[in-house]
């Protein structure tokens, strides 16, 4: 159990606070709205502990791979569903398992388990191995004896938002290789090649052009500023990133990636993607829809996708449909999930409904990824002939005046 220091609203308009032990936030937001007050705030403040620090330990010396978390709950659930008890089924994969990080996780867990808590509750000792949608999936799955089917739709709900990681971050790859190439070809030729013809220009006592003059700038303040010029960058970079942490500079940086080109329309459907599966997967699971949209919205990680599905959770404590949010937000989400959501609501089946979106959407992104190395590389490859050919225009330049004084 966790505890929490809170400030609420009573009914009358009240504003109070409070303590209170619970299981984690989301079971404190519904304790306080059955009691008919709405949660203003809420602040964690746990007694430090040995399995605290465990892990805090855990978390901070070594770690667990994506892929092995996918393995031991896909694997958790398929031993559960076989007929093992959870203790002997920990016990295995403990044995069985390579990496010491995780078979010392999975040996606490079990020891937790031993003692009397729920899988849910043990997993909640580690957040960075377990996100708050697998702990109240899981829990969920405890609460309505479906814990190995729980289990099988956590692993493909990590196996998906992984996949769609991988593929991403495959189809960036590409230019990343490309930009540094250019960039450590640049500073070899601004350092070893610039020089030796800036002497010669020198020497000469030629005219030379603009380009050329930026040229030979470059290279003598790289050459003879080199520390002042890469801390100049360092702290800038490390100003930006300061500042990016920041809430009004989160918004800003945010907004500035979703108006990328091709990034920008792709990110907006990774986040749909991502939305509709999580509220399926825990809606499916018969999780409660208003502690659904809290665990989605920590799911995502842009802040105005955030900021939407906030207002999701007002609206539906109002008792107004969860589509309405949606529907009113198309610059962000795309007008087919608030349909979709719209009619799941009038058929009773929003799970089924989402889920169909998060699959045309994966498929979607899948296919963009695949294409965005073609659809980057005619840009990229301009870049580099503008480049390659401003640098040979500035170089070649002062030797046709050579020339001409010849």
């Amino acid at each position: 159990m966790s505890h929490f220091i809170f400030k609420a609203k009573k009914a009358s308009g009240k504003i109070y606070k409070g303590e209170r032990d619970a299981r984690d936030r989301y079971e404190l937001y519904k304790i306080i709205k059955e009691s008919g007050d709405e949660i203003i705030s809420v602040n964690e403040k746990n007694p430090i502990s040995f399995t605290k620090n465990l892990s805090f330990s855990m978390n901070i010396f070594g770690g667990v791979k994506t892929h092995e978390k996918i393995t031991f709950v896909r694997n958790l659930g398929s031993m559960i569903k076989a007929g093992l008890s959870m203790s002997r089924a920990l016990s295995v994969m403990e044995r069985q398992g390579k990496n010491k990080q995780l078979r010392k996780i999975i040996n606490t867990l079990n020891e937790e388990i031993s003692k009397g808590k729920t899988l849910s509750n043990a997993m909640e000792m580690f957040k960075k191995m377990f996100s708050p949608l697998v702990v109240s999936m899981v829990h969920s799955g405890e609460q309505s004896g479906t814990l190995a089917e729980s289990l099988r739709v956590v692993a493909l709900q990590m196996d998906k938002n992984y996949t769609l990681q991988k593929r991403i971050k495959g189809a960036l790859m590409y230019p990343a290789v490309i930009l540094f190439a250019m960039v450590v070809i640049a500073i070899i030729l601004l350092t070893y090649i610039v020089p030796t013809l800036m002497k010669t220009f020198s020497d000469l006592n030629l005219a030379l052009p603009a380009s050329t003059r930026f040229v030979l700038f470059i290279s003598d303040t790289i050459l003879n500023h080199g520390i002042i010029l890469f801390l100049t960058i360092v702290v800038v970079i490390g100003s930006i990133y300061i500042w990016s942490k920041q809430p009004n500079g989160k918004k800003i940086i945010h907004y500035m990636i979703l108006k990328i080109p091709i990034i920008g329309s792709l990110i907006k459907e990774v986040n749909t993607a991502r939305t509709a599966r999580a509220l399926s997967s825990l809606v499916n699971s018969g999780v409660d829809v208003l502690e659904a949209l809290r665990i989605t919205t920590d799911i995502v990680q842009n802040v105005h996708y955030k900021k939407v599905l906030s207002d999701a959770v007002k609206t539906v404590e109002k008792g107004e449909p969860i589509s309405k949010v949606f529907v009113e937000n198309t610059k962000l989400y795309p007008l087919f999930l608030g349909e979709m959501m719209s009619v799941g609501e009038e058929t009773g089946k929003i799970g089924e409904m989402l889920m169909g979106v998060a699959v045309y959407y994966e498929e979607d992104v899948d296919q963009k990824t695949k294409d965005m190395s073609t659809i980057i590389e005619p840009f990229l490859m301009i870049i580099i002939a503008v480049a390659v050919g401003f640098f040979a225009v500035a170089m070649i330049s002062p030797m046709y005046s050579l020339v001409n004084v010849i």
